[in-house]
């Protein structure tokens, strides 16, 4: 792959970015991770034909636990780690686990472009900018499981905040096609153009990253994958599963404190289940 790593270091030259300094393809651990302080890891085994989802943890396993190994060993014990390689959230934790002298802390994964596709979805919806729609959270794993959970997020009509439920004015949309749209964008683009997605996946991850460095505004939060343990929504401890969260001084903070209904609690609970089934089939192969 290193001739392929040259034609986008190339690309990359001839982008003429302003804030590109140097660029240094390599396929060596020691080079790759010296002194980071911000790791994105990308790569993973996709799942092929045939393949059972435990062969596909398997694999995965394999590449995230030698990426958390050259971390500790490597990296800043500051750095931090973004995971988008699929499966996200369960690479997440295999890579944090691999990495025991970075706090966990440091570990997310990308739940952005799902909080993204959500906010654009309820901004056609409603005949406005996306930017003027705010706090959409993403629940759980980045998998068809998640949650888009609009019961607390605002829409800015006219200078004027609302509730988004009552502008659309369609609870049954918002509580079906909406949610199934956003659970099933990922299939439905690799459907249209034969590949996954790749310019919102990147938009996603500059915009994760950008809030860890400089801050979520007041009165908004985003989607990440982090953490599970201490948090107040009684999601299982020890996964990476994504909530609301606001940054501050590089440090997310889980946003408490939200009301869950019946009909969120169910589906909060469900794609819970499936990050400590992967969990616990991936730790298994971690320790084998």
């Amino acid at each position: 792959m290193m001739p392929v790593l040259d034609g986008v270091v190339m690309e990359l030259q001839d982008c003429a970015l302003p804030l590109l300094r140097e660029v240094i393809p390599t396929d060596q651990e020691e080079v790759a991770f010296k002194d980071l302080d911000i790791a994105i890891l990308v790569g993973s085994m996709p799942r092929r034909e045939g393949m059972e989802r435990k062969d596909l943890l398997k694999a995965n396993v394999a590449i995230f636990k030698s990426q958390g190994t050259a971390l500790d060993k490597y990296a800043k014990k500051t750095v931090k780690v973004l995971v988008v390689g699929n499966p996200a959230n369960t690479n997440c934790l295999i890579a944090a686990k691999s990495a025991p002298s970075i706090p966990k802390e440091n570990f997310s994964c990308l739940t952005r472009l799902d909080h993204n596709r959500a906010r654009s979805q309820v901004a056609m919806r409603c005949g406005i900018p996306a930017d003027n729609v705010k706090n959409v959270i993403i629940w759980g794993n980045h998998s068809s499981t998640q949650y888009p959970d609009v019961h607390h997020c605002k829409v800015n009509i006219k200078g004027k905040e609302e509730a988004a439920f009552d502008v659309v004015k369609d609870d049954a949309w918002l509580k079906g096609d909406f949610i199934s749209t956003v659970q099933q964008r990922g299939a439905a683009v690799i459907k249209a153009r034969k590949l996954s997605s790749a310019m919102s996946a990147a938009k996603a991850i500059c915009d994760h990253m950008r809030d860890i460095w400089t801050g979520t505004p007041d009165g908004e939060f985003i989607s990440m994958g982090v953490y599970s343990s201490g948090n107040s929504y009684s999601v299982p401890e020890d996964l990476i599963y994504s909530f609301p969260v606001t940054i501050k001084d590089k440090s997310w903070k889980i946003a408490d404190g939200l009301p869950i209904n019946e009909f969120s609690r169910a589906k909060m609970d469900a794609t819970a289940a499936e990050l400590v089934e992967e969990r616990d089939t991936a730790v298994a192969f971690l320790s084998a």
